[in-house]
């Protein structure tokens, strides 16, 4: 039996983990590098439209970013408490082993050599039907020649 747990080897749960990660690690990229930005231009004079109103919206992203992350890795962490309350199956020991047995099942005693096989004299090759139709090749058809011009209009005679 595995002392490991499933959850340790399930490869969806290794995904939230490290999508939760990525995402909170993004959010916190964008939210800082955004308000250092904004922060930089407010306070230096030179801030423009663009850092006043649309400055606080992508921080604003970021922030969400990092509380997606932050909800992803709970999940993992209510879902790996999920699987440790699981209860285990008892193992049952249908039938006990015969260690007493002479020729136990995987063991690596000589076998019997094997008969000799008696060698047969080879088959005499069968007649062909009609060897004939083998000789000539088939006469392969030309395909018809291409016209130049399409066939004329019966209607308008042209």
């Amino acid at each position: 039996m595995n002392p490991r747990p499933a959850l340790l080897r399930s490869i969806p749960f290794w995904i939230l983990v490290a999508a939760s990660l990525a995402t909170i690690v993004l959010g916190w990229w964008i939210l800082t590098t955004k308000l250092n930005q904004m922060s930089a231009a407010l306070t230096n004079g030179s801030a423009t439209v663009r850092d006043v109103y649309v400055g606080p919206s992508v921080a604003l992203v970021g922030a969400v970013l990092i509380g997606v992350g932050a909800i992803g890795i709970l999940l993992a962490l209510a879902v790996a408490t999920a699987a440790s309350l699981r209860p285990k199956a008892a193992v049952e020991i249908v039938e006990p082993i015969a260690w007493t047995d002479e020729n136990p099942v995987g063991s690596f005693a000589p076998l019997a050599p094997a008969a000799p096989v008696a060698e047969e004299a080879p088959a005499a090759a069968a007649p062909v039907a009609d060897a004939a139709v083998f000789d000539e090749p088939t006469p392969v058809a030309e395909p018809a020649p291409v016209a130049a011009e399409p066939p004329a209009d019966t209607e308008t005679g042209r």
